[in-house]
């Protein structure tokens, strides 16, 4: 009788492929899970192009930004940020290493980040140089509906064809403005 007790726990006992694949199948399951919910929230949050919205801006410097005429000759990027945001701290770079690059348009809304010369002092402290309209009031991120920082709007042809929040990886951006310039 103990041979046949020790033959069932021999049989119970899993090899270590077994392990490594219950290891793996757990991982995606809890990988799948959090990208359902990222991509819900992510949507949820999202901004929303206004019906008609106002896309000829002037920029912290005075020129003027013609967001349609951007996003005519190439998909464009609205970055949606503010001084006052840790997260944005860790975006703002990679956004200046896009727009650096320039493959496509970037154009930056700064939000309630205090007045022209407060920014320029800031833009110059980080050394970026992407383009910036300053949004003293948040009404130009109010009129999108944002309701988080950052967050991102790709504008194609004058209409907006993706939105999102959130930490962005410079390969996520730039993979979306290609698909933007595709579909």
């Amino acid at each position: 009788m103990t041979t046949d007790i020790g033959k069932k726990k021999n049989t119970l006992k899993k090899t270590p492929r077994q392990k490594a694949w219950s290891v793996l199948k757990t991982v995606l399951l809890y990988g799948l899970i959090f990208a359902v919910v990222y991509t819900a929230i992510n949507w949820w949050r999202q901004p929303v192009m206004p019906a008609n919205p106002q896309l000829q801006l002037t920029d912290y410097q005075g020129q003027m930004v013609d967001l349609a005429a951007l996003s005519d000759e190439k998909p464009t990027l609205v970055y949606f940020w503010g001084t006052w945001c840790p997260v944005c701290r860790v975006t703002s770079p990679t956004i200046d290493k896009l727009a650096a690059q320039n493959n496509y348009p970037i154009v930056t809304v700064a939000i309630k980040s205090g007045s022209d010369q407060e920014l320029r002092r800031y833009l110059t402290e980080h050394n970026y140089s992407f383009t910036t309209v300053n949004d003293q009031e948040g009404r130009i991120f109010a009129d999108w509906q944002g309701q988080v920082t950052p967050s991102y709007v790709i504008l194609n042809e004058g209409e907006m064809s993706q939105g999102l929040t959130g930490v962005q990886p410079l390969w996520s951006l730039k993979l979306r403005l290609w698909l933007s310039s595709i579909f």
